[in-house]
């Protein structure tokens, strides 16, 4: 794997701030990842120390297999999901909502 690559993904989780969360699809285009299922595999493999609850997929969901460790963790940060989805037009982080 592109060392260079998973740190420029690891960089740009760590800088969403708490209350915002970003979609993988966000983070591939600000880093130049190849796709969103890359930052995903990137998260998984090496994230454990990052905030990673703060990455949702395209529609706001949670990755299913962390869905109730994640929403009680954006729930700890304000950040509501209704239907266990968050809404992205208010919650997006800034620095990809342009």
């Amino acid at each position: 794997m592109n060392e260079d690559l998973v740190e420029r993904i690891r960089a740009s989780v760590a800088l969403i701030p708490p209350g915002s969360v970003a979609t993988y699809g966000d983070v591939a285009a600000l880093t130049g990842a190849p796709t969103p299922r890359f930052v995903g595999r990137v998260l998984a493999e090496d994230g454990a120390d990052l905030e990673w609850h703060r990455v949702v997929k395209a529609d706001g969901s949670c990755a299913p297999h962390l869905r109730e460790e994640q929403l009680r963790r954006l729930a700890a940060e304000g950040v509501a999901a209704p239907g266990g989805r968050v809404d992205l037009r208010t919650r997006r982080w800034a620095e990809v909502a342009r």
